[in-house]
C-alpha cells in the first residue's frame, strides 16, 4: 500500500478506507463478514467526482453553455477515462478480487477500474476531505480537458473551409506513429498543405489527433481558435 499511497500523492491517515476501496464484492463474496466490499464507496465517489468536474469546468469555461458542459464532463468522467486513469496509477494490481474474477483478468476491465477509482476518490474524501480529494481529481482532469475539449471544435471542417478557397491546395492527414499498449494507445498525426507541414497532433485516436493537427495549423494561419 505504501507504493499505491506514493502514486497517487496521498497518505491515509486510516488506512481502512483505502482497503475498502481496493475490495471488489467478489473477494468480499468469497470471505463473508470478514470484508466490505467497495460498492458503497463507488457510490460516493462518483457523487464527488460529479462535484469536483463540474466546479472546474464551470469556473474553467464561464461562456460555455450548460449543454457543451455536460457533454465535457461526460466525456472527461467517462468508463474510458477513468479506467486509463486507474491504469496510470496501477490500480488494478491493487485490488483484492475473487477467485474467479482473478482467473479470468478481471482487474483489468474497464468497468472494474473505473469503479475502483470512484471508490478510491470517496476513500480519500472521507479520509482527508474535499481539497485532498480535488487535489487528487485534478490531477488528471486538468491534464486531459484541453483534449477532451478539442472534440467540441470541429478545426477540421473550418480548416477544409478555407483551404478550399484555392481548389489548388490539398490537405493530407498522416499517422506517423502510435504510442502505449493495446487498451490506452497514442497516435502522432502530420498535417500537410500539398508537401508542406503545417501542423501535428498527439491524441488518444486518430481523430483526436487529426483535430489537433488541424488547430495547430489554423493558429499557425492566425485563424483565431
Amino acid at each position: 500500500m505504501d507504493k499505491l499511497e506514493r502514486k497517487i500523492e496521498y497518505t491515509f491517515k486510516n488506512r481502512d478506507y483505502l482497503i475498502e476501496a481496493l475490495t471488489h464484492s467478489s473477494y468480499a463474496n468469497e470471505n463473508a463478514g470478514g470484508f466490505s466490499c467497495n460498492e458503497r464507496m463507488e457510490f460516493l465517489g462518483d457523487a464527488v467526482l460529479s462535484i469536483i468536474s463540474a466546479e472546474y469546468l464551470y469556473t474553467k469555461f464561464p461562456e460555455m453553455p450548460e449543454g457543451k458542459l455536460t457533454k465535457l464532463r461526460s466525456s472527461l468522467v467517462c468508463t474510458q477515462s477513468l479506467s486509463a486513469f486507474a491504469r496510470e496509477i496501477e490500480l488494478g494490481s491493487r485490488l483484492k478480487m475473487g477467485k474467479g474474477e482473478t482467473a479470468c483478468g478481471g482487474s483489468e476491465r474497464p468497468s472494474v477500474l473505473e469503479n475502483a477509482f470512484e471508490a478510491l476518490i470517496a476513500a480519500i474524501y472521507l479520509d482527508g476531505g474535499m481539497d485532498e480529494a480535488k487535489r487528487f481529481v485534478l490531477r488528471f482532469l486538468s491534464r486531459e480537458v484541453d483534449s477532451h475539449h478539442v472534440n467540441f471544435r470541429d478545426y477540421k471542417s473550418l480548416l477544409q473551409e478555407i483551404i478550399q478557397q484555392n481548389p489548388d491546395e490539398t490537405l493530407t492527414y498522416t499517422v506517423v506513429g502510435t504510442s502505449g499498449p493495446d487498451h490506452d494507445k497514442r497516435f502522432d498525426v502530420e498535417l500537410k498543405l500539398n508537401s508542406n507541414i503545417i501542423g501535428k497532433g498527439h491524441g488518444t485516436s486518430k481523430k483526436n489527433a487529426e483535430q489537433l493537427a488541424a488547430k495547430e495549423a489554423l493558429e499557425l494561419m492566425g485563424v483565431d481558435v
